[in-house]
């Protein structure tokens, strides 16, 4: 149950409601992609410096990442923050699909939310910061802003350079259709392009002078395809070829892209080293020559019982978004669009969390079960790295209609709509409480970390070749 003194402490939330969700709708608008997001780390730094935290923007090999602090001395308190963007996305805040810059569909929009999940965890900051700073508690918080989640990026090389090194304990949140803590671990994954090379010739007067750097890409697909008979069940690899050119032209330029994904990190490193053999005899075949572009890497999910238990307490106690009649209306209208997923999804709340949403078309209850709790979900994200490292731990939030696609317009929409700001300032308060609840008893961070050496069975190592940087070459003024 709170108690009075920490109910207190969400006027800390309350007091800058207008402030938050003015810094997520100009972070909405920018919709900057992952490693461009000049204008919203800057905008994001301008305002932690104005509630009085020491801002380094720039961290380690990243300049659109974030480490922010308030306090001194342990127990250290991460939250993490994101707002990079996703491309062909630029959503007006509507009911319909309706382009913002209908003359540039490529122009990206917050189609996952981001612009709330950096300023949610800017606003639990802020509210420890306040309770650290009244002397209700001692310690140290720090905002880390991630740069470039959905390229799975940020995280891994911040984690790489040693931004994590003397953090106690991260906290982090998700927009979801629902409202719970987030057990799932995810996958590992490894993001590579193979860049093919041959010699150009005319196709039809002088193929026997060309090689083609394009059959050696169809061949490695192929090995490729046929190693799936031999990888594990749960190994995933999906690839995407990239080719310019005619076809009266011996291509001498040819790439394929190549995700690998496998929940343990030691899968998806025996599975990569079989694909560059591919790639080798893809070589051989063609008499090309080939090179690697490794993009990055990601870890799967470490789960962590203290945390979880934390969160999901000063969760049930803090309560779901306070949504509004026009948000209510908002996303009953907005579920026209998928009626399919809607069933589903609402057939899952009852099924598997014994949550009734026959009639619902938001969340407004917080599920008493851990959401896909130690599943391995398909996708992967950066936290995973983090989580290796610090004991580490995430919510959802429900920031969107039950049945919307993530990665969609209609995510986008709610983004920037009423429906992702309550989302935003809940997130806030449930992050808020748990890092305070943590300052009050150091013995939780104690506890966590005991739960991270039993569950860390090998030792982490970074997916990442030691001299890879991002490419920044593309980050510059918008």
């Amino acid at each position: 149950m709170i108690k009075n003194n920490e109910k207190a402490c969400f006027a800390s939330v309350d007091s800058r409601e207008d402030a938050l969700i003015a810094l997520s709708k100009q972070i909405w608008e920018y919709a900057e992609p992952g490693l461009k997001e000049v204008r919203s780390s800057r905008a994001i730094a301008e305002y932690l410096e104005s509630e009085g935290f020491r801002v380094q923007l720039g961290v380690g090999t990243v300049p659109t990442a974030i480490c922010a602090e308030y306090g001194s001395g342990h127990p250290v308190i991460a939250y993490l923050g994101e707002y990079d963007s996703l491309p062909r996305l630029n959503q007006v805040v509507t009911d319909h699909k309706q382009l913002r810059y209908p003359e540039e569909p490529e122009r990206s929009g917050h189609g996952c939310g981001h612009n709330n999940l950096g300023v949610g965890s800017v606003g639990a900051a802020v509210m420890l910061k306040d309770a650290i700073a009244a002397g209700k508690v001692k310690g140290t918080v720090r905002f880390y802003g991630c740069p470039a989640e959905e390229l799975l990026v940020g995280k891994v090389f911040m984690v790489r350079d040693g931004a994590f090194k003397d953090v106690d304990c991260a906290m982090t949140w998700h927009s979801h259709a629902y409202n719970g803590a987030w057990g799932a671990c995810y996958t590992c994954m490894n993001s590579v392009k193979f860049h093919f090379h041959g010699k150009a010739a005319h196709a039809a007067g002088h193929p026997f002078d060309g090689r083609s750097a394009l059959d050696a890409v169809e061949l490695m697909n192929v090995s490729a395809n046929y190693m799936r008979e031999h990888v594990k069940p749960d190994v995933r690899i999906h690839y995407a070829t990239i080719c310019s050119c005619a076809p009266n032209v011996v291509p001498d330029e040819c790439s394929v892209w190549y995700y690998i994904r496998a929940p343990k990190r030691r899968d998806v490193d025996e599975v990569y080293s079989w694909l560059c053999d591919c790639a080798r005899g893809a070589a051989l075949m063609t008499q090309t020559r080939f090179d690697i572009e490794f993009l990055t890497g990601c870890s799967e999910v470490m789960p962590n019982d203290v945390l979880e238990k934390v969160m999901l307490e000063a969760y049930q106690d803090t309560g779901a978004p306070k949504f509004t009649e026009d948000d209510y209306a908002f996303a009953k209208k907005m579920a026209e669009t998928y009626p399919e997923v809607l069933a589903r999804d609402r057939k899952v709340m009852k099924e598997e969390y014994g949550v009734n949403g026959d009639d619902k078309f938001l969340c407004d209850v917080v599920f008493d079960r851990v959401i896909e709790d130690r599943l391995v979900a398909p996708g992967s994200t950066d936290v995973g790295d983090v989580s290796h490292v610090v004991p580490t731990y995430q919510i959802y939030v429900a920031g969107q209609g039950i049945g919307c696609p993530g990665h969609s317009w209609q995510m986008t929409a709610y983004s920037g709509h009423h429906v992702g700001f309550a989302s935003m300032l809940c997130a806030a308060k449930v992050l808020g409480l748990s890092g305070l609840r943590l300052l009050e008893n150091p013995q939780l961070v104690q506890d966590a970390w005991d739960n991270f050496h039993q569950n860390q069975t090998e030792p982490y190592v970074s997916p990442l070749p030691a001299d890879l940087k991002p490419d920044l070459e593309q980050v510059k003024e918008n």
